[in-house]
């Protein structure tokens, strides 16, 4: 069902439109004026509009404009019984969505072009739907964590996003810097244009001078067609260069070049393409290091340097493991069909005391590879899903209960187990009692009580 608008100053004509949308099963609101219209309009939205060029108060190319002005999203759909060439080229101007002329034919063109408006708007609100879902994945909200860089580095994005200045991001390899970038694009006025990246570490100098700016056919041996090259494929969006330390100084030239003059010229060329591209460069290299030594030329530093975004390594924000943590094993919990929700305490004890030389790489890796192992019926991930490294890291003390023939104590055993979970609950909640509880599924009340008898 779709919300109709007619506006015709004829009431036989709103009348019988009315009754045939009505049929179709849309919702349906009439008026007899521009003026009317304008307060419908201003107080309510409409998918289509169906209105008369032709009123005394206000004609439909004006209501249109109107619509406009107000940021209305509905289809204007023009009708007429006098029919002009420049009234109809005008109001195609100026955004209307069809002109059609009021003839023994109307009901039936009308009911044709407003199945066709629908479908259009439909396949608006898809395309809009898949945007926000690129956004969801691609954008800020994706970068988990609670820690102070965390909120630094979202705040960083907001203010960031909306510029077009060059974006350097530094950090270790596994940080997640290519994440941030795809969130600044994302978050940029560029988010509907494209995103293309290339490993500048992974072609040699010839190669990658033809991957970043294209060639000409017969440009060089096996050049047998024209190849746009990912510089011009960005176009209008967002070129990332990754692992921008390993370029050479003569490759560095040739992007300064593209930078500072808009514009690139394909291997074989002879005219100069235009180009608009926003640059995010990123490397895990000392750049400053770099230039001092010779190796990085430091007027190419300062162009792709005016934003400097750095990644903090995982071991400098360990308060963000565990939710990391938590946000793969949902992830690939969901991918596998696997029942495991939840890590066992002391599985939480070696995340959390492992150092991460590899970042959110490594631990993504480690939590892909514990949901692999967990067994089907595994609701919680135990330390022995966890990889070798990790546990040599983190030692723990083992969960095997011994009874010797000296026997053991019980009681003292069980407390300090009791223990145990407390203060792994009070670590996983940052020292808030009553998630602490709802951890362990327990009452406030309880919570208090065993606290009290621990001296947690």
């Amino acid at each position: 069902m779709a919300r109709l608008l007619i506006v015709d100053d004829e009431e036989s004509i709103c009348q019988l439109l009315e009754i045939t949308f009505r049929r179709e099963g849309h919702e349906v609101e009439t008026v007899a004026s521009g003026a009317a219209a304008r307060q419908k309009i201003e107080a309510r939205l409409y998918d289509v509009i169906i209105c008369d060029i032709r009123m005394p108060d206000l004609t439909g190319v004006e209501l249109l404009e109107h619509a406009q002005s107000t940021r209305s999203t509905a289809l204007f759909i023009l009708i007429t019984a006098v029919p002009t060439v420049s009234t109809a080229v005008e109001a195609l101007n100026l955004g209307a969505y069809r002109y059609v002329i009021k003839t023994d034919r109307l009901v039936d063109e009308l009911k044709l072009v407003v199945e066709r408006a629908l479908e259009e708007l439909a396949l608006r609100e898809e395309n809009s739907q898949l945007r926000r879902e690129l956004l969801r994945v691609f954008a800020h909200d994706n970068i988990v964590g609670q820690g102070a860089w965390v909120q630094k580095i979202l705040e960083t994005i907001r203010n960031v996003a909306p510029t077009n200045s060059t974006v350097l991001i530094t950090g270790e390899s596994g940080t997640g810097k290519e994440l941030v970038a795809r969130a600044i694009h994302a978050a940029s006025l560029r988010k509907d244009k494209a995103f293309v990246s290339i490993n500048c570490g992974a072609f040699p100098e010839t190669l990658l001078e033809s991957e970043l700016f294209g060639y000409m056919k017969g440009a060089f041996t096996g050049a047998d067609t024209n190849k746009k090259g990912i510089v011009e494929q960005a176009n209008g969006g967002t070129l990332l260069l990754d692992e921008i330390g390993e370029t050479s100084l003569s490759m560095q030239i040739k992007l300064l070049r593209v930078l500072q003059e808009r514009t690139l010229r394909p291997l074989g060329g002879t005219a100069d393409i235009p180009i608009d591209v926003r640059l995010i460069a990123v490397t895990n290299r000392d750049l400053n290091a770099m230039v001092a030594a010779g190796q990085f030329r430091e007027d190419f530093y300062y162009r792709i340097s005016v934003i400097p975004v750095h990644v903090a390594p995982l071991r400098e924000r360990t308060e963000d493991i565990e939710p990391l943590a938590r946000h793969f094993l949902r992830k690939y919990a969901g991918e596998t069909g696997r029942p495991v929700h939840d890590f066992d305490p002391e599985t939480l004890g070696a995340i959390r005391r492992y150092s991460w030389p590899g970042n959110v790489r490594e631990l993504e890796n480690a939590i892909e590879r514990a949901v692999a192992f967990a067994g089907d019926q595994d609701r919680l991930l135990l330390v022995s899903h966890l990889p070798d490294s990790v546990l040599r890291d983190a030692p723990l003390k083992s969960e095997l209960v011994v009874v010797s023939r000296e026997g053991v104590d019980f009681e003292r055993e069980i407390a300090e187990r009791e223990k145990r979970y407390l203060l792994e609950a009070l670590q996983a909640s940052d020292g808030v009692r009553t998630k602490a509880a709802d951890l362990l599924s327990m009452s406030y009340r309880s919570f208090r009580h065993y606290a009290k008898k621990h001296g947690v």
